[in-house]
């Protein structure tokens, strides 16, 4: 996984270098989250490593929503500016859907507003990753367990167009059921945040990929993710190291996406 977005980073810098100017992202965060410092920092390292301008607009917690979406309609009206993103959380008493319906739809890089042209990054990356590796999808079986507007509803969506059958696992599945579909899948994806939820309870096929989205912080504060370390199936993404890269990687192909279209 890390080779592949090594050399798709290389290639990313090589298209941007022909471009006529540094396509411009813009991250928009209130106060300070540990994981929300963390992100933003890959995102940064990313961006300015790939040739792209990055500018991050942070504020104090106690900023007023007006003041808020003033900034963010500050942002959507710079024609410098091709991709923003409203890091998640924001502080209680913020709208967070209110303040990311600010954001044009040709600019929603993460791809969370409702008929955004562009795809969820996580989504996105997992299965731009699966399909350059050679993953059969078609006609294939497909569990994603977790039904979040983020990541697993859309990773959900990807998949059926890929012509999989998906089946989408939640918190109301019986453990029943969920073996049985566990059982006949080909692709797992995991996207919960409980740590090592995906144990020795489900059986797998032997020739199973597992892509594991969970970020947990052990009381060690070691970081693992929602599948059991080790499963003997074909292919197991790591945590870290793993789904993290592909999101970051897959903004940045869609602040590119951004600036390109724009020249249309």
């Amino acid at each position: 996984m890390k080779e592949y977005v090594a050399r798709r980073k290389g290639e990313l810098q090589a298209e941007i270098a022909l471009f006529d100017r540094k396509p411009g992202l813009a991250v928009v965060q209130v106060g300070h989250d540990a994981a929300s410092d963390s992100y933003i920092r890959g995102k940064r390292k990313d961006a300015e490593g790939l040739g792209l301008a990055f500018k991050h607009l942070w504020f104090p917690e106690d900023i007023g929503e007006k003041e808020l979406e003033e900034a963010v309609l500050k942002e959507a009206s710079d024609p410098s500016i091709d991709g923003i993103i409203v890091q998640l959380p924001l502080p209680k008493g913020l709208d967070e859907k209110a303040i990311g319906r600010l954001i044009p739809l040709s600019k929603d890089v993460d791809g969370f507003i409702f008929d955004s042209p562009f795809e969820p990054c996580t989504p996105k990356g997992i299965v731009d990753y699966l399909a350059s590796v050679g993953f059969p999808f078609e006609g294939k079986n497909a569990v994603v367990i977790g039904r979040s507007d983020i990541v697993g509803k859309p990773l959900a969506r990807l998949l059926t167009r890929k012509n999989m059958n998906v089946t989408l696992l939640h918190s109301r599945t019986s453990e029943e059921d969920k073996k049985f579909y566990l059982g006949h899948a080909d692709l797992v994806a995991v996207a919960i945040g409980r740590e090592g939820y995906l144990d020795g309870r489900f059986p797998l096929k032997k020739d199973a990929y597992l892509i594991d989205v969970g970020i947990n912080r052990g009381v060690d504060g070691k970081l693992r993710g929602d599948i059991l370390p080790g499963r003997e199936v074909a292919y197991q993404s790591p945590v870290p190291g793993g789904v993290g890269l592909l999101t970051r990687l897959a903004l940045m192909e869609n602040v590119c996406l951004a600036y390109k279209e724009k020249r249309k």
